[in-house]
């Protein structure tokens, strides 16, 4: 397959796990009155999981599709930049963690303003892990294809940004309107400015050594990466969208 053809495909597919993904944090408020939270988290994730795999399975089969940008592999320092970048990133991206029961709704899923921990640095952590994300990988891999996936990923989380506001500004009113005035969506922007203090008690949670620990298994996985892209290429999705 073509590096055009590839990153068309992957633009589909960030465009379809987007719709989802933010269609349904939109359709939350009033799905949750009509089959309550617990059940609607599981259908937003019967919905969403299946869409965030295929969109990384045809990343990696494809990663390097497309023109070669640049190689920047064999320079000094560049694999501990990438996983240092990650590690951060990640840090970032899943602040959820901490209600992990939420996510398969064993205990009830809730909306809440949070004003600690991450908070403190960014009101929007995980478009600042994606975009980390984005730059390291980019760094590492250099090709037009991961240029165009970078694209269609920051430009989700950046649409987020706005409607994560929005939507919590509708739901929370006055509230969220304190939240974002002592915040701001810049890593610690708030912090330099005077608007925020950081409080290191609040990043000693059992979640950050989940996330070390997640980190330190991809870090082992990555040598299984070719392997997985390689079966990828030859599945039924690659034969479907190919």
């Amino acid at each position: 397959m073509n590096g055009q053809h590839s990153s068309v495909v992957m633009l589909i597919l960030l465009i379809l796990f987007a719709l989802i993904h933010s269609g349904g944090a939109a359709l939350r408020s009033r799905a949750e009155l009509v089959i309550g939270a617990r059940a609607w988290r599981l259908v937003f994730a019967t919905a969403s999981i299946p869409s965030a795999v295929v969109v990384i399975g045809w990343f990696l089969a494809h990663r390097y599709d497309g023109i070669r940008l640049w190689n920047l592999q064999g320079a000094p320092g560049m694999v501990p930049l990438v996983w240092i970048g990650t590690t951060v990133s990640f840090l970032f991206l899943y602040p959820a963690t901490y209600n992990l029961l939420e996510i398969p709704a064993v205990l009830k899923p809730q909306v809440r303003l949070y004003a600690t921990g991450i908070i403190r640095i960014s009101r929007h952590p995980q478009a600042v892990g994606q975009i980390l994300w984005c730059i390291t990988h980019a760094l590492w891999i250099g090709s037009s294809f991961m240029v165009v996936t970078c694209i269609g990923l920051i430009g989700h989380h950046l649409f987020a940004v706005w409607h994560g506001d929005r939507r919590l500004k509708s739901r929370f009113g006055a509230a969220f309107d304190d939240l974002k005035a002592t915040t701001s969506v810049i890593p610690f922007a708030a912090v330099l400015d005077g608007r925020q203090q950081l409080d290191w008690k609040e990043f000693l949670r059992p979640a950050q050594l989940g996330i070390a620990i997640a980190v330190g298994v991809f870090w082992w996985a990555h040598h299984f990466i070719p392997s997985a892209g390689e079966m990828v290429r030859n599945s039924a999705l690659e034969r479907l969208l190919g």
